[in-house]
C-alpha cells in the first residue's frame, strides 16, 4: 500500500490579471494598434483627427467595407476568395440608380421621393446582388472552377456591366428616403441616440451575465465576479462614449437653417443640434450581430467553420459542401448589395468609380482582423475592427498630407505584416 500522506498537495497556478479577465490577446492587440494609430495621427494633425466631426466621418466611411468584410470572413474561412466584391457593389449601385432615375419613372411613373421608390430600389438591388453571388458560388461549387478565377472574371465583368448600365454616366440625384441610409442625410439625433445607446449597453451587459449564468449552470468555469463587472463597465463606457462623441458633432448652422426653411419655419437664434448615430452605422451593427449569431449559433455557421477546417472530413460527415459554397457566395452578394445602398446613399449618386479597390480593402480588413487564409478561423468583430483600422490609416494619412500612391504602399505593407504576425501568433498558440 502506497503512503500518500507525505505527497505535496499541488498548488493552483496563480492567474494574472488578463488571464482572470480571459481577454482575447489578438483582440487586445488590434485595439491597442488602433488606439496607437489614432493617438499618433491626432498628434500629427494638431488634434484634428480625434474630433467628433472626424470620428463621425470615419464611422460612416468604414461602414460599406466593414459590411462586406463580415461576409468575406465566411468566404475565406471556407478556403475561398472573392475578388469581385467592389465590382459587384458597382453593378448593384448602377441597377439601383437606374431604377430610381429612369426605369421606375419610365414604366410605373414613380418619380423620385415616391413612397415606393426607395423600397423597390433596395429590394431589387439586394435581389440582384444575391443572384449574382449565388451564380458565382454555383460555378465554384458545382463546376469546380477555382474561386480565384471565377471572381477575377467577375471583377472584370461586373465593373463593366455597371458602366454599360449607366452608359458611363454619373446617375443622380437619388431618392431622398434612399439617402438616409448613407450617413449625414440619415441620423437619429441626440435623444434617440442616447436611448439606443442605453438599450445597447443594457443588452450587452445582460448577454454577458446571462452567458455567465448558463456556464455556471452547466458546471463550466466562470470568471470572478469582479472580472465580469470590469468587462461590463468597459463595454458600457465604450458604447456610451461612442454615442457621446457622435452627439457632440453639431449640424452646421447654414444646413440647419435650410432644414428649417424647408419646413417653412425660422430657426431659433443660437440653436445647436447634434447629428447623433448615423443609420448606416446601425445597419453595420445589425449586420455584425446577425453574422455573429450565424457563425456561432446556427447549423450554417458550424458547417462553414467545419468545412474550412477540413473539407474532406466535412464532406464525409454528410455536409453538402457544394451547396454550402453557393450559400456563402449568395450571402456575400447580398452584403455587397447592402454595401452598395450605403455607399451610393453616402455619395448621393452613382459614379463609375464607386467601389474601386474595395475588393482589396475588404480582403485586407478580414485578414488584418485575424481571418486565416488557410481557412477554418476568423471572427466577424475582428473583420469589422480590421476595416476600421484600414479606414483610420487611410484617413489619417490623407489628413497628414500623404499622397495616394504612398498610402497604397503603406496599406500593402500593413497587410503583409498582418499576415506575418498572424502566422507567428498561430504557431506560438499551436506550440503551447
Amino acid at each position: 500500500m502506497t503512503d500518500t500522506t507525505s505527497q505535496p498537495i499541488p498548488k493552483k497556478e496563480a492567474k494574472g490579471l488578463f488571464q482572470q479577465l480571459e481577454l482575447d490577446a489578438r483582440l487586445l492587440g488590434m485595439i491597442g494598434a488602433f488606439v496607437i494609430l489614432c493617438i499618433g495621427f491626432n498628434i500629427f494633425t494638431d488634434g484634428r483627427f480625434l474630433t467628433p466631426r472626424n470620428i463621425f466621418n470615419l464611422s460612416i466611411q468604414t461602414v460599406s467595407v466593414a459590411i462586406m468584410a463580415s461576409g468575406m470572413v465566411f468566404v475565406i474561412v471556407n478556403r475561398h476568395i472573392d475578388l469581385s466584391v467592389g465590382a459587384l457593389l458597382a453593378t448593384c449601385s448602377a441597377v439601383m440608380a437606374m431604377i430610381q432615375t429612369e426605369w421606375l419613372p419610365g414604366t410605373l411613373g414613380f418619380g423620385l421621393d415616391h413612397p415606393m421608390t426607395w423600397a423597390i430600389t433596395i429590394v431589387a438591388g439586394l435581389a440582384v446582388g444575391t443572384l449574382i453571388g449565388a451564380f458565382q458560388g454555383w460555378m465554384v461549387g458545382y463546376l469546380a472552377i477555382p474561386a480565384f478565377i471565377v471572381t477575377l472574371g467577375g471583377f472584370l465583368v461586373w465593373r463593366n456591366v455597371a458602366w454599360y448600365l449607366t452608359s458611363g454616366q454619373t446617375k443622380g440625384p437619388l431618392d431622398s428616403t434612399f439617402l438616409i441610409f448613407g450617413g449625414t442625410n440619415g441620423t437619429l439625433g441626440t435623444t434617440w441616440s442616447w436611448i439606443i445607446g442605453l438599450i445597447a449597453a443594457a443588452a450587452a451587459v445582460w448577454t454577458l451575465w446571462s452567458s455567465r449564468r448558463a456556464k455556471a449552470a452547466h458546471g463550466f468555469g466562470v470568471k470572478p465576479v469582479w472580472a465580469e463587472a470590469t468587462i461590463s463597465g468597459i463595454i458600457t463606457a465604450a458604447i456610451l462614449g461612442f454615442v457621446w462623441i457622435l452627439n457632440s458633432y453639431n449640424i452646421p448652422t447654414r444646413r440647419l437653417e435650410r432644414m428649417f426653411e424647408a419646413r417653412g419655419e425660422v430657426m431659433p437664434e443660437g440653436l445647436t443640434v447634434g447629428y447623433g448615430l448615423p443609420i448606416s452605422v446601425l445597419i453595420l451593427i445589425a449586420v455584425a450581430i446577425v453574422m455573429t449569431m450565424v457563425a456561432k449559433r446556427t447549423r450554417l455557421g458550424r458547417y462553414i467553420y467545419a468545412t474550412g477546417g477540413n473539407p474532406d472530413a466535412a464532406e464525409l460527415s454528410g455536409i453538402n459542401t457544394r451547396f454550402l459554397t453557393v450559400k456563402i457566395f449568395a450571402l456575400m452578394g447580398f452584403l455587397c448589395a447592402l454595401s452598395a445602398v450605403v455607399a451610393s446613399a453616402r455619395l448621393a449618386n452613382h459614379s463609375n468609380d464607386i467601389g474601386t479597390l474595395d475588393e482589396l480593402r475588404v480582403i485586407a480588413a478580414a485578414v488584418i482582423g485575424g481571418t486565416a487564409l488557410a481557412g477554418g478561423a476568423g471572427t466577424i468583430y475582428g473583420a469589422i475592427l480590421g476595416a476600421l483600422i484600414m479606414q483610420a490609416l487611410q484617413s489619417g494619412m490623407a489628413m497628414v498630407g500623404v499622397d495616394a500612391p504612398f498610402q497604397n504602399i503603406v496599406v500593402g505593407t500593413v497587410l503583409v505584416l498582418a499576415v506575418f504576425i498572424d502566422i507567428v501568433y498561430r504557431k506560438r498558440v499551436g506550440a503551447k
